[in-house]
């Protein structure tokens, strides 16, 4: 793979998310990480923000701009949009230098997309800029990330909570042996969350609100004698559904355990459903090293001890889980020679065999 060009070429490794985009610079790390959202004129088609600045509009434009996440369960859901997105990653990725030579990049994406879907990112990355565009699969650039050893002959078992997606996989030499990907993740669980706040409360919030919920009391398992922690309360405000009027409300940790707890119990079926159809030998290896978490659902409160109690497995949260997939990406970008096997190819690429 290696060529006289790659030496002078500002290789990136991107992960690609609903929620989240983060680059990894070749020699120097992840050096951005920006909401995968864009903002955009729609009377004159232009982009006004991305990332953190589109993130600010969201809820609050006008009727002509609309702020948007061009990516939908991980996947390009608008082609236009994501170019330009990635366009803006490349350029930040420069760092204002000069490169003659395009660089090369590597894109995660989640498990069992479509080779239509694989080819959509390509196409992106190639438009924004990329000479070269390889692929690589969520929970084996997460596992790879959390330092694993993914080509020897041993299970490792990921869970890969992101914001569209949560991708779950049992990975050796090499390879993904076993996968599920699943449509339930942070964003399903910030809808609970306001649809918990209607029914409950007749109140209307919105995502940043519910989002924020999460993030401060979010838990999914506490023990029900710790009633300090159960009681813990956050305030909320939005418009009451009955009187239209503004109103704040209060919610405990309690509230959002139920609020969550139907999507929670679809994420450990998967995991449960997984561990059935791995092999046994493999099943060994994984009792002895325990199921990984990645991704920002990992820091859900008691997600890790639930899951442990769940399937009888050691569950644990792996150092800094957000930048899991970026890092892996990144450690396949410095050495693509030795991770080749790991890359995902569409098969209108592959060759003949």
């Amino acid at each position: 793979m290696k060529n006289f060009f790659d030496r002078f070429s500002n290789d990136i490794a991107i992960d690609l998310g609903t929620a989240n985009c983060l680059v990894y610079v070749r020699g120097r790390g992840i050096i951005l990480s920006e909401p995968s959202v864009v903002a955009i004129n729609q009377k004159t088609g232009q982009v006004l923000a991305i990332g953190r600045e589109a993130e600010k509009m969201v809820g609050k434009t006008p009727g002509h701009i609309v702020a948007t996440r061009p990516l939908v369960n991980g996947v390009v859901s608008d082609f236009e949009v994501t170019e330009q997105m990635l366009r803006y990653l490349f350029e930040r990725a420069r760092e204002n230098k000069i490169n003659l030579i395009k660089p090369r990049a590597i894109v995660g994406i989640p498990c069992g997309v479509t080779e239509v879907e694989k080819r959509a990112v390509i196409d992106a990355a190639k438009s924004a800029g990329a000479r070269e565009v390889f692929l690589i699969e969520e929970p084996m650039a997460a596992t790879i990330g959390a330092r694993l050893p993914v080509q020897e002959a041993g299970g490792n078992f990921m869970v890969d909570i992101g914001g569209g997606t949560t991708e779950i996989a049992v990975i050796s030499l090499g390879g993904i042996v076993v996968s599920k990907s699943l449509r339930i993740a942070g964003d399903r669980l910030n809808q609970d969350i306001i649809k918990y706040a209607q029914e409950k409360y007749k109140l209307l919030i919105g995502v940043r609100t519910a989002e924020n919920v999460k993030i401060n009391i979010g838990t999914v398992f506490f023990d029900e004698n710790d009633k300090k922690n159960k009681l813990k309360k956050v305030a909320i405000r939005g418009r009451n559904l009955v009187t239209g009027l503004p109103e704040e409300i209060t919610v405990s940790r309690n509230d959002v355990k139920k609020a969550m707890e139907r999507s929670v119990n679809q994420i450990i079926g998967e995991i449960k459903n997984t561990i059935e159809i791995t092999p046994p030998e493999l099943i060994s290896d994984i009792m002895k090293k325990g199921i990984c978490l990645a991704g920002g659902g990992a820091l859900l409160g008691g997600l890790d001890v639930l899951i442990t109690k769940e399937t009888g497995i050691p569950a644990y949260v792996i150092e800094d889980p957000m930048t899991a997939v970026a890092r892996g990406a990144g450690v396949v970008l410095e050495d693509l020679d030795q991770y080749a096997e790991v890359l995902v190819e569409p098969e209108d690429l592959a060759p003949p065999r």
